[in-house]
C-alpha cells in the first residue's frame, strides 16, 4: 500500500482562560453557600458537606494549571457554574462548525493545500452539540469542500481513531485528502460543582490533514507508519446524557447526565493497557523504544502520562520526550494529544519517529506511529 502522511495541523484556542486560583475561588464560594443552605441536613448526617478545593489539590491531582474556555463568566458564577453559550439560529454556523473552520484553515495553510484538494471531513470528538444534521457536513459546506463528511465519537480517542480511518480512506482511494477535526467544548459536559472533577477540562479544537503525498511547501509533514486501535467496555468513565433522557423525567438533570469517572480505577486499569499497546505495536514494527524520539500522549492527567512513559521507556522520561500542554490547556479530550503534536513536532528531523497516543472512555486507545518526512 502506498504511504499516507499527516501534512498539516491546526489549533483553535478560545480567547478566555481560567486559572486554578480563579476556579478555586468560584468553587469555594459555591461550596460555602451550598453548605450554609444545607446546614441542618449536614449536621444530622443526612448529607455530607462539600469540601473546599485548592490550587495545591488540583496541581497534585492532575498537573493542570489553567484551561481555555468558550465562556468564563458563567463558570465563575457561584450561582450558575455552567458556561453561558447562547443557542444560535439554524441559519447561522454552529459553534462547533465555527471552531472547526478556524482549525481546519490553519491545517490547510500548514499543509500548503486548499479546500479543493480535500475530499472528506471527519468531525471526531467526545460530544456533539446536536444529533443531526452531522456537524461534519456543516463544516464541509462552510469550507466549500465537495465529497463527503460524517461525525464519529470514541470519546477521548476520537482524533486518533479518526486519523486511522482517514488513512484507510486515502489508501483505498476513496479520498485524496481527509480533514480530521476535533471541536471539543468540554466545559459544556463537565460538572463544575463537583470537587473531584471541577478542574479537569478545557475547550479547544484541532484539525489534522491526512493525505497521500505532502506538497513541497508543507511544514513538518509526517508519514503514518502504523496505527492501532483498541476498545474494551468500562463504566468507569461515563456520561449518560442523550435524547432518551426526556423519556424518563426522573433522570432529567441528574448527576450522571454530565461527565463522571472513578479516577482511581481509570488510573489503575488504563495506564498498563496503554503502555502494553504501545510496546506491542513498536515490537511488531521492529522499532526499538530507544529510537522513538517523542511520545505525544493524551493530555488527561500528568501522573498518568508519567506512569505510561516510565512503563514504555523503562526509565524516567525527559521533558522533551513527552511534551505536556496540561498546564495551559487542561484536558481537552480528543484534542489533547493533537495539541501536543501540533506544538511540539517541528524540531524533529527527517527519519525521526514518534507516537501519537490517546486513551479514554470506552475504554479506548488509539496509537499512531509517525515518522518525520524528508
Amino acid at each position: 500500500m502506498h504511504p499516507v502522511f499527516i501534512t498539516g495541523t491546526g489549533l483553535f484556542t478560545p480567547a478566555q482562560s481560567i486559572s486554578n486560583a480563579e476556579l478555586v475561588e468560584a468553587f469555594n464560594a459555591y461550596a460555602l453557600r451550598w453548605n450554609a443552605e444545607n446546614a441542618a441536613a449536614i449536621a444530622d448526617g443526612t448529607i455530607q458537606a462539600i469540601q473546599p478545593s485548592s490550587e495545591g489539590f488540583i496541581e497534585k491531582a492532575s498537573g493542570i494549571g489553567a484551561r481555555f474556555v468558550i465562556d468564563k463568566s458563567g463558570l465563575l458564577d457561584p450561582e450558575r457554574m455552567c458556561p453561558n453559550i447562547p443557542e444560535r439560529p439554524d441559519d447561522q454556523p454552529s459553534l462547533q462548525c465555527e471552531m472547526s473552520v478556524a482549525a481546519a484553515t490553519q491545517a490547510l495553510a500548514q499543509a500548503g493545500r486548499s479546500t479543493a484538494d480535500v475530499d472528506a471531513v471527519i468531525v471526531a470528538c467526545s460530544n456533539l452539540q446536536r444529533a443531526y444534521p452531522a456537524v461534519a457536513i456543516e463544516v464541509q459546506t462552510a469550507l466549500g469542500i465537495t465529497g463527503f463528511a460524517f461525525d464519529m465519537n470514541v470519546a477521548c480517542s476520537s482524533a486518533t481513531f479518526g486519523i486511522d480511518l482517514a488513512r484507510s480512506q486515502v489508501q483505498s482511494g476513496s479520498a485524496r485528502a481527509v480533514l480530521v477535526i476535533s471541536p471539543e467544548i468540554c466545559s459544556g459536559h463537565l460538572e463544575w460543582r463537583d470537587r473531584d472533577c471541577h478542574f479537569i477540562f478545557g475547550d479547544a479544537c484541532t484539525a489534522v490533514l491526512v493525505e497521500r503525498e505532502p506538497s513541497p511547501s508543507a511544514v513538518a509533514p509526517f508519514r503514518i507508519v502504523d496505527s492501532r486501535l483498541k476498545t474494551t467496555f468500562s463504566n468507569n468513565i461515563r456520561n449518560n446524557f442523550g435524547f432518551l433522557n426526556r423519556a424518563d423525567p426522573s433522570g432529567i438533570g441528574a448527576r450522571d447526565k454530565l461527565f463522571r469517572q472513578d479516577g482511581r480505577k481509570v488510573f489503575k486499569e488504563v495506564c498498563p493497557m496503554v503502555a502494553e499497546i504501545i510496546l506491542a505495536q513498536l515490537g511488531e514494527l521492529a522499532i526499538g523504544v530507544e529510537s522513538v524520539r517523542r511520545f505525544w500522549l493524551h493530555q488527561a492527567n500528568l501522573n498518568m502520562n508519567q506512569l505510561i512513559s516510565r512503563r514504555v521507556l523503562g526509565r524516567e522520561p525527559e521533558p522533551a520526550e513527552t511534551p505536556v500542554i496540561l498546564d495551559r490547556y487542561a484536558n481537552t479530550s480528543s484534542a489533547g494529544s493533537i495539541i501536543a503534536f501540533h506544538q511540539y513536532r517541528e524540531d524533529m528531523k527527517p527519519g525521526e519517529r514518534g507516537v501519537i497516543c490517546s486513551f479514554g472512555a470506552g475504554y479506548s486507545v488509539g496509537s499512531v506511529v509517525v515518522e518525520r518526512a524528508g
